[in-house]
C-alpha cells in the first residue's frame, strides 16, 4: 500500500489522512509540509512484532533511526516496545534527551568518534556494533577506564549482494562497512574481544543493503554468518548468543512496487527459518536475533505536500510542473533515481493513486520538478496527472523515510514543518525553519 492506512477522499472531495483534510494542513502550516499518520506507524510496528513473535520469538524489532528521527517518532517507538538503532552522536543524544530507554539502543557506524563511543558507554546503551579494529580497541580501553563491561556485536561483511541501487549496497566485499571475512581480520577481532574483560561479545551482525524486495539475500546472509560462527566455535570456542541479518526491507513507492513488497510475516518466516536451519546445519544453538526495519515502519506513514507554482508546456517535449519544494527536502530522486507517485490533494478524482503509464482521458504526462537551481532537481520523472493549475496542492505518498533525514538547506532553503495526524487531530512536531535559524551559526563581522 502506497498511502497511509487512514487515507480517504472526504465529503469536500479532498484527500484526508488521519481524519484531517490536507488542504486544512496546508492552510495552517504552509508548504512544503510533511505529515505522518500515527495510526500507520503503530500498525507497522505491531505487524512486525506479531510476525516475529509468532515465527521467531527470540527477537527484537529495532527501528533504523537514520530513516527519520524526532521526539514524536521516539515517543511512539517507546510505547510500541520497539528498539532504536542510531548511527551518530546526534541521534544518540536526541534519544537520550527524549528518555528513550538506553538498554534498547543499538549504535551503528563505520567511523564512530571517541566522543560518540564515550557517550554510548557512559549511557549504558544495549549494544555497540563494532565495525573495525580501531573501534574495538577504543571500546576495550573505554571499558577498562570506566569500569564497564561493554556489550558489543561485530559487524561482518558477508560478501552478499542484493538487487538495489549501487549506493545502497552494504554487504558486498568491496564496502566501507564491517569486518571482511575473506581474510583473518574478523577472526582477529573475535579473538581480541573474547580475550578482553572490558567488552562482552554477544555475536555477529551484518547489513546487506537498503530498499531490498527479495528475501533470498537475507537467507544467504544468515548462512554466511553461521559459517563464520561455526569456524569461530571450532577455533576459539566462542558460541554467539545473537546473530542479526540487519534491515533494508523495501516498501512500495509506486503502484508497480506493491506486488513486490514482502509482508512482515513473509520476512519473519524467511529470517526465522534461516536462523533455525543454519544453526542446526552447523550444530549451534538457535540464537537471539534483531532486525532493523526503518522505511518499513515509517515510509508509508509519511506524505509530502507541495504547492504547484509554474506549469510550463514545451511543445512536442513535455509539461513541467514546478512545486515549492524539491531536492532540498527530498534528495532521493537525484541521488538514487528513486521513484514516486502523486495526487492533486484538492481534486484527487477516482484514480488518485495512479502513477505513470498511459495517461487516461483528460490526463497529461508531466514531470514534477522542484524550485532549486539544478537541472537534476526533480521529484517525479514521468507521471500522468489531470490538468494541473497554479495553486494546486500536490501530495506525494511514501515520503516518510529518508526525505527529511537527508534534507538540506541548499539554496538556503528552509526545512519544512512536520505535522503528525491522528483521529481527526493534527499537531505540529517540528516548525518550519526561518532565516534566523539559517543564520544562527554564522559569524558576522562587526
Amino acid at each position: 500500500m502506497l498511502w497511509p492506512i487512514t487515507t480517504t477522499i472526504n465529503a469536500a472531495g479532498h484527500l484526508a489522512i488521519g481524519g484531517v483534510d490536507l488542504l486544512d494542513l496546508a492552510r495552517e502550516w504552509g508548504t512544503p509540509l510533511y505529515l505522518y499518520d500515527e495510526a500507520t506507524i503503530r500498525e507497522r510496528c505491531r505487524a512486525f512484532h506479531a510476525a516475529f513473535d509468532a515465527r521467531y520469538p527470540e527477537s527484537a524489532i529495532v527501528y533504523a533511526g537514520k530513516t527519520y528521527l524526532s521526539p514524536a517518532i521516539l515517543a511512539i517507538l517507546r510505547e510500541e516496545g520497539v528498539w532504536l538503532d542510531v548511527c551518530s552522536g546526534g541521534e544518540l543524544g536526541l534519544a537520550l534527551r527524549c528518555a528513550f530507554p538506553a538498554a534498547r539502543i543499538v549504535f551503528h557506524g563505520n567511523n564512530k568518534s571517541p566522543d560518540e563511543l564515550r557517550l554510548a558507554v557512559e549511557a549504558g546503551i544495549g549494544r555497540i556494533i563494532v565495525d573495525n579494529e580501531l573501534e574495538l580497541g577504543r571500546l576495550i580501553a573505554l571499558g577498562e577506564e570506566l569500569g564497564r563491561r561493554v556489550p558489543i556485536a561485530l559487524r561482518l561483511n558477508p560478501g552478499v549482494g542484493a538487487h538495489t541501487h549501487e549506493y545502497r549496497l552494504t554487504g558486498v566485499v568491496d564496502s566501507k562497512f564491517g569486518f571482511p571475512t575473506i581474510d583473518d581480520q574478523a577472526e582477529r577481532a573475535v579473538a581480541r574481544a573474547i580475550g578482553a574483560a572490558s567488552v562482552e561479545l554477544l555475536g555477529y551482525h551484518c547489513h546487506i543493503g537498503a530498499h531490498i524486495f527479495e528475501l533470498e539475500p537475507y537467507r544467504d546472509a544468515v548462512a554466511a554468518l553461521f559459517r563464520f560462527a561455526a569456524e569461530m566455535r571450532d577455533r576459539h570456542g566462542f558460541i554467539p548468543a545473537e546473530i542479526s541479518p540487519g534491515g533494508g526491507m523495501a516498501i512500495a513507492y509506486i503502484p508497480e512496487d506493491e506486488a513486490r513488497q514482502s509482508a512482515p510475516d513473509q520476512i519473519a518466516s524467511v529470517i526465522g527459518d534461516a536462523l533455525r536451519d543454519c544453526a542446526a546445519a552447523v550444530g549451534l544453538p538457535a540464537p537471539r536475533t534483531w532486525i532493523e526495519p526503518g522505511r518499513a515502519l515509517v515510509g508509508q506513514a509519511g506524505v509530502a505536500l507541495y504547492t504547484v507554482g509554474a506549469v510550463k508546456e514545451i511543445p512536442s517535449v513535455r509539461r513541467y510542473v514546478a512545486v515549492d519544494g524539491g531536492m532540498a527536502d527530498n534528495i532521493r530522486p537525484a541521488l538514487y533515481e528513486a521513484e514516486y507517485t502523486a495526487a492533486i490533494a484538492n481534486r484527487p478524482g477516482p484514480r488518485f493513486h495512479a502513477e505513470g503509464g498511459t495517461a487516461s482521458e483528460g490526463e497529461l504526462t508531466s514531470r514534477v520538478v522542484g524550485k532549486y537551481c539544478e537541472s537534476g532537481d526533480l521529484l517525479i520523472r514521468e507521471i500522468a496527472l489531470p490538468p494541473v493549475e497554479t495553486g494546486d496542492l500536490l501530495a506525494l505518498p511514501a515520503s516518510g523515510a529518508y526525505n527529511l533525514a537527508m534534507s538540506s538547506n541548499y539554496n538556503l532553503a528552509f526545512r519544512p514543518a512536520v505535522v503528525f495526524v491522528n483521529d481527526g487531530r493534527a499537531r505540529l512536531t517540528r516548525r518550519r525553519e526561518t532565516l534566523d535559524d539559517l543564520l544562527s551559526a554564522e559569524v558576522f563581522e562587526s
